[in-house]
């Protein structure tokens, strides 16, 4: 009986150990990330802000890829009443339209220079769920992806610079 509950045991752990994390399995990007540029490139070439003159954000990556990531628009309007629950159309325009958040996991390729994000949860709603990869280069300190064209064929540009 006993080196039947020990097999049991053992396979068991094996289970286990198959299913936890590879803790030594560093994410190349981790770390604390500061948005530096939030452009996009228009389909005839040009590039031009995304969020405003001077955007604001934040990507945090843990060692294991989970991220969270917000770029907002400096020029966003605040709501006269201060009361989220009580905003008139415009002030909801410009919250909406001037934020990009969301979080989950990311797997950096860097071989192919692709970064894809599994996407848990997002401000914009219709992004929960999916998987989204991005062209991205890593020069130094500085990371730089785009994004896949958007319906008018505009390419959104994303530039971070990393703190710690």
């Amino acid at each position: 009986m006993k080196p039947l509950l020990s097999m049991t045991f053992a396979l068991l752990a094996g289970l286990a150990a198959r299913d936890t994390p590879d803790v030594s399995r560093d994410c190349p990007l981790q770390g604390t990330w500061e948005l530096v540029a939030a452009d996009k490139r228009l389909p005839g070439g040009e590039r031009v802000p995304d969020y405003g003159s001077s955007p604001k954000g934040r990507l945090l990556i843990d060692a294991h890829g989970r991220y969270a990531l917000q770029i907002l628009k400096s020029e966003r309007a605040p709501f006269a009443s201060g009361d989220k629950a009580t905003g008139t159309p415009d002030e909801y325009v410009s919250a909406v339209l001037g934020a990009s958040t969301h979080y989950g996991v990311l797997e950096v390729d860097a071989k192919r220079g692709v970064l894809t994000f599994r996407i848990e949860g997002a401000s914009f709603p219709n992004w929960e769920g999916t998987v989204q990869k991005r062209d991205y280069t890593l020069q130094g300190d500085v990371l730089t992806y785009q994004v896949p064209a958007r319906p008018d064929g505009s390419i959104p540009l994303s530039v971070w610079l990393k703190l710690d």
